[in-house]
């Protein structure tokens, strides 16, 4: 086990009142198997729930509590999340495997990541406890490039 559950309930407990998500209901769950990502949210927005997933076997990421803020800034766009996502489904239809709506789907969804990750950036520098930029991802094309093996986490 990498993180402990409290110190990670913790940090979704602040960060739901900073990011005024008070009136909703967050659950925390580890994630203790392999997993492609670091964190995910789940989100039910009719009913003001949502489930923050934490890898807890082998995080992408050094800065747990920038991936947190992270998440919880997915629930903040969420009505805008889904309804781009709609629009998208307006305009080229429903096949996901049209080129058109494929390429306008790939490039919204990279827009609200990058945008995502710099909003949790912006506020991880107001108010984390670790303000570190967390380079495990960028590192591993690096070591790849280079001809190393990287290892599974990289201190900062």
């Amino acid at each position: 086990m990498m993180y402990d559950y409290n110190e990670l309930r913790a940090y979704v407990d602040k960060w739901q009142g900073i990011l005024r998500l008070k009136d909703w209901d967050l659950k925390l769950t580890l994630v203790e198997s392999e997993w492609r990502k670091t964190g995910d949210v789940k989100i039910d927005q009719d009913d003001k729930k949502a489930i923050v997933l934490i890898n807890n076997h082998n995080p992408k990421q050094t800065n747990i509590e920038s991936v947190i803020i992270h998440e919880l800034l997915h629930i903040k766009l969420w009505v805008m999340d889904q309804m781009i996502e709609e629009l998208l489904h307006c305009v080229y239809g429903e096949d996901e495997d049209d080129p058109k709506f494929s390429f306008a789907y790939s490039q919204f969804m990279n827009l609200l990541e990058q945008t995502t990750e710099d909003l949790a950036k912006d506020y991880k520098e107001l108010g984390a406890e670790d303000r570190s930029v967390s380079f495990s991802r960028v590192q591993r094309q690096a070591d790849e490039e280079a001809g190393k093996k990287a290892p599974d986490i990289i201190t900062d």
